[in-house]
């Protein structure tokens, strides 16, 4: 049995006017998570959606569990699990039939109340599908991927659109998968997220890899900075006074001040010195990382740097 859950050697796609994969090589070792970091347009889901069987490729070579889908196609499908960007159900199905549904299709197969209890869908396990929530919509969508009880799974973007708190359940339900040893490639925009869940990560832009490496090796070579966000009840104020008595950029997003720094712990004292005259967040200031540098320049790298934020 191979070490790899997954290899791609040459991988390359080329639409009319777009190339979406430019001779990607890619290794997972098992029981690894492993991200894909990038902007729109930078070729993870193309790169996905081949590797899972979905789009074929023009050139390149890719063995999954040590199958090729030439020779083992219907041996990688009961072995591997994949959560699309967007999984359209009926909207009254409920979250138990669409599992005993799904399961069905498969060989082997998870028990749908184990399946409920991971995912923490237990309460609304005979609710419609158009009833659930955003963000247990997309847990559902997990457990589909893993009904197959999969060796390999492929989530596409998994917290994208959902609120900090339904961002934080999935990470937990990925983080049970990883304990289960199953290997986990998935695609992200947030570096924080990446951070998080990732084992390792290639960053990914234009149709290539520009940097490979553990979240923190890239974070320090890369010198990614660290986002404080102070939260409020309702719509953020007018930063432009508290950024004058801070000293440093603050910027508006909807119900949040966002105050880039590498620094947090040396930011915090000056955060609460400048903030008690001013209008109080609702929340502890949470930290997340800032996109890669994509962003900003990548000095280190060999190739050129991309140029879209993420």
């Amino acid at each position: 049995m191979t070490d790899l859950a997954l290899r791609v050697k040459g991988l390359r796609k080329q639409y009319a006017k777009v190339l979406a994969v430019d001779g990607l090589d890619l290794e997972v070792p098992r029981g690894e998570v492993f991200g894909l970091l990038g902007p729109n347009g930078a070729g993870k889901t193309t790169t996905l959606e081949i590797i899972e069987g979905l789009t074929s490729a023009d050139t390149g070579e890719i063995e999954i569990l040590g199958l090729t889908w030439a020779h083992q196609g219907q041996e990688i499908r009961a072995r591997i699990g994949v959560q699309l960007q967007s999984t359209s159900l009926f909207n009254k199905i409920t979250p138990r039939e669409s599992l005993d549904l799904y399961g069905s299709y498969y060989p082997k197969r998870r028990g749908t109340n184990e399946l409920l209890d991971l995912v923490q869908l237990q309460e609304k396990a005979d609710a419609y599908h158009i009833t659930l929530s955003g963000g247990q919509q997309q847990r559902l969508a997990l457990a589909l991927a893993l009904v197959n009880d999969p060796e390999l799974v492929f989530l596409d973007e998994p917290t994208t659109g959902l609120d900090p708190q339904a961002r934080r359940s999935l990470w937990d339900v990925v983080r049970r998968m990883k304990a289960e040893g199953r290997t986990v490639m998935l695609t992200t925009h947030y570096m924080d997220e990446a951070e998080a869940l990732c084992d390792r990560l290639a960053i990914m832009d234009h149709g290539q890899v520009i940097a490979t490496g553990t979240p923190a090796s890239l974070i320090s070579d890369l010198a990614i900075p660290s986002v404080v966000e102070l939260t409020f009840e309702g719509a953020a104020p007018e930063p432009s006074a508290f950024a004058a008595r801070l000293d440093q950029a603050v910027e508006r997003r909807a119900d949040l001040w966002e105050i880039p720094t590498p620094d947090p712990k040396a930011l915090l004292p000056r955060l609460l010195e400048a903030a008690h005259p001013a209008p109080a967040p609702s929340h502890q200031p949470p930290t997340r990382r800032a996109p890669p540098p994509s962003l900003h320049p990548l000095p280190p790298l060999p190739r050129p740097s991309a140029r879209h934020p993420l």
